[in-house]
């Protein structure tokens, strides 16, 4: 029998997460007020488009990717004629391609709630790894090369990838891509991942000890 878990843990780890979500709305919140028309900022992740719509208000130039078909309709159709929105129906990786999106094993049932945890990353708890879409992949340090080159800085970069991040992230440190960009931030997935629990502790550590989190912060949420 299933044991059951400890009223009292569940709501201190749910009281845990809320101060997560508001410190990371305020953040947000505070990045916005100081973009300005001309600034660029990147939503990795984008999933209905929430943060990208916060971002471009602002008037800065928002580039947004979502690799997911099914989500992707959202903020098509949300951003349908804002011109300061730039729309990529991909992921985000180390190198340009292909790879296969997995859905949580839950999609069918609740695609909605299922959405935000599709994954390019194998060994995901709860993703049904026998399935999955082919999505295309942009090379992200190459793109964000590209912004740097056309506009002098990017002020802000999101990036919630479902894991893909570890490697992502790795390569953007060893070229040193966080210095041409004003703030990063990241949500880390230690949690969905166990098996990558080593290097996700690792990468945390190399990446504190190159920049403060007032330049990359990994506890976006």
């Amino acid at each position: 029998m299933a044991e059951t878990e400890d009223p009292l843990r569940k709501l201190r780890r749910r009281h845990k997460r809320d101060l997560r979500h508001a410190r990371a709305a305020g953040m947000l919140a505070g990045v916005a007020s100081m973009l300005r028309p001309g600034d660029v900022a990147v939503d990795c992740g984008a999933n209905r488009g929430d943060v990208t719509a916060v971002l471009a208000v602002s008037g800065a130039e928002v580039h947004a990717f979502e690799p997911d078909p099914y989500n992707i309709e959202k903020p098509t159709d949300r951003f349908a004629g804002v011109a300061n929105v730039h729309l990529h129906a991909a992921a985000v990786g180390t190198e340009a391609g292909t790879l296969r999106l997995m859905r949580a094993a839950n999609w069918e049932a609740n695609p909605e709630l299922a959405s935000v945890k599709s994954t390019v990353v194998a060994g995901g708890q709860n993703i049904a790894e026998g399935q999955g879409i082919e999505v295309a992949v942009v090379d992200f340090p190459a793109f964000l090369h590209g912004l740097v080159a056309a506009h002098g800085r990017v002020a802000f970069v999101k990036m919630d990838i479902e894991g893909a991040e570890l490697d992502l992230l790795a390569a953007m440190l060893d070229r040193r891509a966080f210095d041409d960009i004003q703030l990063t931030v990241a949500e880390t997935h230690e949690r969905k991942f166990k098996d990558l629990r080593p290097r996700f502790a690792a990468l945390r550590e190399a990446i504190a000890a190159a920049y403060p989190p007032s330049r990359v912060n990994l506890d976006w949420i």
